[in-house]
């Protein structure tokens, strides 16, 4: 499914009730500050101590948190006219602002043309018949409230556990199934509404049976009563969207903890299942058994990441087993239910492509304390499809010790799965460097096979031997199947053909290149659907022809951008026919899947059917039915355009060289109806993240295309169109490490050259003011904006960092890419922590994290130790904290809050931002970039008409000296 028809969009409805203990979904006491607003931390702007008011204030916001209350959120957020300017109704009207967000009072909301965006309905999903017949809309709603998030999550071995629905916890789901025909012509049919179970049900895990005559799901509720939070699995026929319980007994619910359901044939699914023995969860006792102990007697060499909701004790253990433990069922569609297997806590089912055969995995004591729960010990045992176990085929130990290098595994047998294209064979991989990825042996990983019930005597059978680490495998049959493998330190990437059931025939490299290198990526085979239910090589055939024909599907990167192709392949001669491309001069296209794969065996040219995607850069995403041999396209989706009033925006796609000679792209977007000639410049935010390259050549190719539609998320920076603004939306940043060279060794360096080359070029583009300029990122992009106001102040007005970390000595075995630790690179760690020169920035920074991040580099303690080192050397900082939310932002309260504080802050320090520039009042502005006198009053102008004064003095905060610029 393609990922623009999975994007998240947002919460339509503006009511923000206010909650009361009684109107709570849970008990106060347990949460005293479930739906308290965000916790916003602030130097005051002119460095004097609090009036002994505002300190009893917060003395009693303070006691009034204890009770969760939701003030109801202010409409008007930071008023402001439509050109981006503060009005001097927000000016009047700053200090309680301020006031209201240092004291944590409520949550806001944005100015009303970013709201309008954010609130728009979202699009549904689509998935299509295993016939590729009909198709389903799965309807969504937009953004949940701050009260879903708020409800209790058990934090255990590294997953967030929903105790009430035995899920994991915050899971999205569909409103609504709606199905529809596919009629020859490719239009739709009439919509039949999937329907028989209760209004407000939240619908998940929607899953076609093989035959694609019935939809298996589950649903549930928001309701106070135990049972009905709890998942059932609901069954409907296709035909009439009739649906009814899979399940006889109102007592069976699903745990979906790891796995859910999986149709075992077209009338039977196999189901984990709450246990019906199961009681009451453990209660932590009050006194502990003893002490929380670690030891490392032995001496062992144990490195691990900083992982987060780690197990923490005994108790731990406890309440993770009564969660995650589950009981096998297979239940038939005619209501036949029988239990298999004993309870255990089973990650994965997989039924072999006969049917006869069952792969299950499970995880067991002992547990870690340090590693989540995919390094627990692993049992993968082979059953009969009715549950009979026939052989255990490994018992993996607990792998605390697997090493920090990218490229690092797990010791002994993984990645074992069903061959496509045989009945019931397995197949596995087995490393031969103990998982160590700084070890040098050949081979480095070795494939074996095996039947899933092999002969007395009979041993596994190598398939492939492999010097790089294993990547997968695409089957077709026994004379072709495609394997892949891959080396990150040298991006070195191969795909091998070999024939797995003909010893005498040696495999032979396809494809050798850089991983890095877009421009030779020859594309990724299709495959088509088996009657089984896999998925194998779509072989294709010409008539009255010989050769064996593959469809190779790319992204067609081009130094103009990519231009997606579909080429028809001769495996054995390496001849390409291009058989389909996009259109490069207005569209941009995709092909998203092949849709005649129903049938078996070769799929003949002139039968050929795809799906495709077709967009532009003011048309939103519709899919499109293309039949050979007349090529002739049909619409099948006519969704509406998600944001009218942003319709016609301008992109360009930008290149221009940083001063290393490294050429660099970016996407430039203007408000609609923008003309520099007439506007002059704009206040400019640029948005981007860093990435890693081993060469200059494949950091300068350029990915994306100028033809893709601006998808705008819940925190895109693209909504700051609506507050004209000029965006510059990921500039490529590379940090680059040729050879045997480290490249973060060089990463303030790269970073600044990047950046600046970036500046000058918006700026040269006479589209942005240098004065106006503001610099932002989520994640590693705050990591890097941080380090840009640190090492590059010249540049940027101001910053914006969402859930960043700062310190790298808080990551010590390893960060992002980095695989050496703090003990090996103490420099680069060092050197690369914006923490360690928080003394160095003077430019305003927006640090926004969320409360209960999971993400294993960006503890939540990252920003707050940041501002702390921020305020301790009286840097203009601003620290909000937002309660329940994890790395990405999810509720509707906490996204608009996080839109109004920036918002605000590039209102405040970009927007109104000016200094004194020394400039010959006679010149003109030239290639240069260099600003006129008239240049730049026509700049303060556009950035702050309506009535609005702007200063031609530095902001308090920033520096004292007047800023001259550098272009």
């Amino acid at each position: 499914m393609n990922d623009r028809m999975l994007v998240h969009k947002v919460y339509h409805r503006l009511s923000l009730l206010c909650l009361t203990p009684h109107t709570l979904p849970f008990k106060p006491v347990q949460f005293p500050s479930a739906l308290s607003p965000a916790h916003v931390r602030a130097r005051p702007l002119n460095g004097t101590v609090r009036s002994l008011r505002t300190t009893a204030v917060m003395a009693t916001s303070r006691l009034r948190n204890l009770v969760p209350v939701n003030a109801v959120a202010s409409e008007d957020g930071s008023g402001g006219a439509s050109n981006g300017s503060v009005s001097s109704t927000a000016a009047t009207t700053a200090l309680e602002d301020e006031e209201d967000s240092t004291l944590g009072v409520r949550y806001r909301l944005p100015p009303q043309e970013i709201k309008d965006i954010v609130d728009a309905p979202p699009l549904p999903a689509l998935s299509f018949s295993p016939h590729r017949d009909k198709i389903l809309f799965l309807k969504r709603r937009s953004l949940p409230p701050l009260a879903e998030l708020a409800k209790p999550e058990e934090k255990l071995a590294g997953v967030r556990i929903d105790g009430k629905c035995n899920t994991r916890t915050r899971m999205s789901f569909y409103t609504g199934i709606g199905i529809h025909q596919l009629l020859p012509d490719g239009t739709l049919g009439p919509e039949i509404e999937v329907h028989g179970f209760p209004d407000g049900a939240k619908i998940n895990f929607v899953t076609w049976s093989p035959d694609g005559r019935h939809l298996a799901f589950t649903i549930r509720f928001d309701e106070e009563e135990s049972t009905s939070s709890k998942l059932k699995v609901w069954v409907a026929q296709v035909e009439t969207g009739i649906a009814r319980p899979l399940f006889k007994s109102d007592e069976i619910f699903l745990n979906a903890v790891f796995d859910n359901f999986v149709w075992v044939n077209d009338s039977s699914l196999l189901v984990c299942t709450i246990p019906l023995s199961r009681g009451d969860p453990p209660k932590k006792p009050w006194v502990p058994f003893g002490p929380k102990i670690q030891s490392n007697e032995q001496k062992s060499i144990i490195q691990v990441r900083t992982f987060q909701d780690l197990l923490k004790d005994e108790y731990d253990e406890d309440l993770f087993d009564y969660y995650a433990t589950t009981q096998l069922v297979l239940a038939s569609l005619d209501g036949t239910v029988k239990e298999i297997g004993p309870p255990a806590v089973y990650t994965s089912m997989d039924p072999s492509p006969d049917h006869k055969y069952l792969l299950i995995s499970s995880i067991h004591r002992p547990y870690s304390f340090i590693v989540p729960c995919g390094r627990f010990p692993k049992k993968v045992d082979l059953w009969t499809a009715d549950g009979k176990l026939i052989r255990e085929l490994c018992d993996l130990p607990l792998a605390e010790d697997i090493p920090i290098a990218i490229n690092s595994v797990r010791r002994g047998m993984r990645s074992i799965n069903w061959r496509a294209d045989k009945p019931s064979t397995l197949y596995w991989v087995e490393t031969q460097d103990e998982g160590d990825a700084k070890v040098d042996v050949s081979p480095r990983d070795i494939i074996y096979t095996q039947p899933a019930e092999p002969l007395e005597g009979e041993g596994p059978m190598i398939l492939h031997k492999l010097d790089l680490r294993y990547g997968g495998i695409s089957w077709s049959d026994d004379s072709l199947a495609l394997v892949y493998e891959s080396w990150y330190k040298t991006r070195r990437t191969r795909t091998w053909v070999i024939s797995p059931g003909s010893n005498d025939v040696s495999p032979r490299i396809l494809f050798d290149r850089s991983s890095e290198d877009v421009y030779s990526d020859p594309g990724s085979p299709m495959l088509r659907r088996t009657p089984a239910g896999t998925y194998v090589l779509a072989k294709v055939k010409k008539e009255n022809e010989e050769g064996t024909y593959l469809l190779l599907n790319g992204n067609g990167a081009t130094p103009e951008g990519n231009i997606p192709f579909l080429d028809l392949f001769d495996i054995n001669t390496g001849n390409k026919e291009r058989i389909w491309k996009s259109d490069k001069e207005k569209y941009y296209e995709t092909v998203v899947a092949l849709m005649s794969d129903e049938k078996e065996g070769d799929l003949p040219i002139d039968h050929l059917k795809i799906l495709t995607s077709k967009e532009s850069k003011t048309e939103n995403t519709q899919y499109y039915i293309l039949s050979w041999p007349e090529k002739k396209a049909f619409q099948i989706t006519n969704f509406p355009h998600p944001y009218p009033q942003l319709a016609s925006l301008q992109k360009e796609m930008v290149k221009y060289q940083r001063k290393d000679g490294v050429q660099l792209t970016a996407t430039l977007y203007l408000p609609p109806g923008y003309d520099s000639s007439r506007d002059g410049p704009l206040p400019c935010l640029v948005w981007s993240y860093p990435g890693e390259f081993k060469s200059k050549e494949a950091a300068g190719q350029v990915r994306g295309s100028p033809n893709e539609f601006a998808g705008i998320g819940p925190t895109s920076a693209l909504l700051w169109l609506a507050r004209r603004f000029a965006i510059l939306s990921g500039p490529t940043i590379p940090i680059i490490g040729e050879g045997d060279d480290e490249a973060n060794d060089r990463y303030v360096e790269q970073l600044v050259a990047s950046a600046e080359a970036a500046v000058e070029e918006v700026v040269r583009r006479g589209v942005a003011h240098p004065d106006k300029i503001a610099v932002g990122g989520h994640s590693y992009g705050a990591f890097m904006t941080a380090n840009l106001l640190a090492h590059a102040p010249h540049l940027f007005s101001c910053g914006i960092a969402r859930s960043g970390a700062y310190n790298r000595t808080l990551t010590p075995f390893g960060f992002q890419n980095e695989d050496r630790t703090l003990w090996e690179a103490t420099s680069t760690y060092v050197k690369m922590s914006p923490f360690m020169s928080a003394d160095k920035i003077k430019k305003p920074i927006l640090l926004i994290h969320g409360e209960e991040d999971s993400n294993p580099g960006t503890l939540t303690m990252q920003s707050d130790r940041f501002f702390n080192a921020l305020k301790g050397h009286g840097a203009l900082c601003r620290l909000v904290i937002l309660p329940y939310e994890s790395h990405g932002y999810a509720s509707r309260e906490s996204i608009m809050h996080v839109l109004w504080e920036t918002d605000r802050w590039l209102q405040k320090y970009c927007v109104s931002h000016t200094s004194t520039v020394n400039v010959d009042p006679d010149a003109s502005k030239d290639n240069s970039g260099t600003v006129s006198k008239d240049s730049e009053s026509k700049a303060i102008a556009a950035s702050g008409g309506s009535g609005s004064e702007v200063s031609n003095t530095e902001h308090e905060g920033f520096d004292s000296l007047p800023r001259s610029l550098l272009w």
